[in-house]
């Protein structure tokens, strides 16, 4: 039976340099079109963190080189990413859909996310962007650009910035439009562009969207049937890491909140992934959450792996 489904690609899948990223999307593009050879509606959202980040520090240190003007603020380097990741995934998604004699417009949507400029994340910045360093790199960097840095997952040192909750979604009706009319969508990149609102009119601002909420809430306004949430495991796991580790088949938003209070989910990896898929299994009957890795998100959406959130 057909559903409509929005994927949530996490942004350290999709590799550290575009050359790279164009090879991964080729793999991403084969398991996103198999759910829409099955006849499924599908929308695609991403992450952007390494990708935001680096292109900051990039043009930040073009800035001090002299080589252009000024940095360039979080909300253009969240569009710069939006576009180039977009361009990527649409045009392997376009050219895995016509390798199978599947005809299927695909279109990339730059898109704003409006957020509350009273939102407490401002004066908490959590969410990790660009590159993973060893702690002394870390340190010098702090030093001499006043970032942030903190430890992630075990997996080394990256800056954090603000990561406020979305609640709104600009360009909503484009993307149902296009979504309505068949086409298979890419939006949310990164989670969207942080927006305010101020005196009517919308204001970028300094901050990086978790994609996990972003999408969320865009499978919320598409009245989607399942959120698939894509990582580096195939099931989300309490004790990680330790000789009693488990994997989680099926979760119920009462059970993982009780997990969550235990600190079973990492902040900042695997924590924002469970709250959303709580958010979403809970705002309607029948939804449900699937988190699971990329090739396995066929099977995940059959039932037969993954972590299943749902009533």
């Amino acid at each position: 039976m057909s559903k409509r489904i929005v994927i949530a690609l996490g942004g350290n899948a999709l590799g550290s340099t575009a050359a790279e990223q164009l090879a991964l999307v080729s793999k991403t593009a084969k398991a996103i079109v198999d759910l829409i050879a099955e006849g499924n509606e599908v929308v695609i959202a991403h992450g952007n963190g390494p990708q935001v980040g680096m292109i900051n520090l990039g043009l930040s240190t073009a800035a001090e080189a002299g080589a252009i003007k000024a940095d360039m603020p979080f909300p253009e380097c969240g569009a710069m990413s939006e576009g180039y990741i977009g361009y990527h995934l649409q045009q392997a998604i376009g050219n895995e859909l016509t390798a199978r004699g599947i005809r299927k417009p695909v279109a990339t949507i730059v898109t704003q996310t409006v957020v509350s400029q009273d939102d407490p994340a401002f004066q908490n910045p959590t969410k990790p962007v660009g590159a993973f360093y060893d702690k002394e790199t870390a340190d010098r960097i702090a030093a001499e650009k006043g970032y942030t840095m903190v430890e992630d997952a075990g997996r080394g040192y990256r800056q954090v910035v603000p990561s406020p909750k979305p609640f709104d979604i600009v360009e909503a009706e484009s993307i149902k439009a296009l979504f309505n009319a068949g086409h298979v969508v890419i939006a949310v990149g990164g989670g969207g562009i942080p927006v305010v609102r101020k005196d009517g009119k919308l204001c970028g601002t300094p901050a990086v969207i978790d994609k996990d909420f972003g999408s969320e809430l865009l499978a919320e306004l598409l009245d989607a049937d399942v959120l698939v949430i894509l990582t580096a495991v195939e099931q989300v796991a309490i004790n990680f890491n330790k000789p009693d580790q488990k994997g989680l088949d099926d979760l119920t938003p009462a059970q993982a909140k009780v997990y969550m209070d235990e600190n079973q989910f990492a902040k900042g990896s695997m924590l924002p992934k469970v709250q959303a898929a709580v958010k979403f299994a809970e705002s309607k009957a029948g939804r449900t959450a699937l988190i699971t890795l990329l090739e396995k998100a066929k099977d995940g959406i059959e039932g037969k792996t993954g972590t299943r959130v749902h009533q």
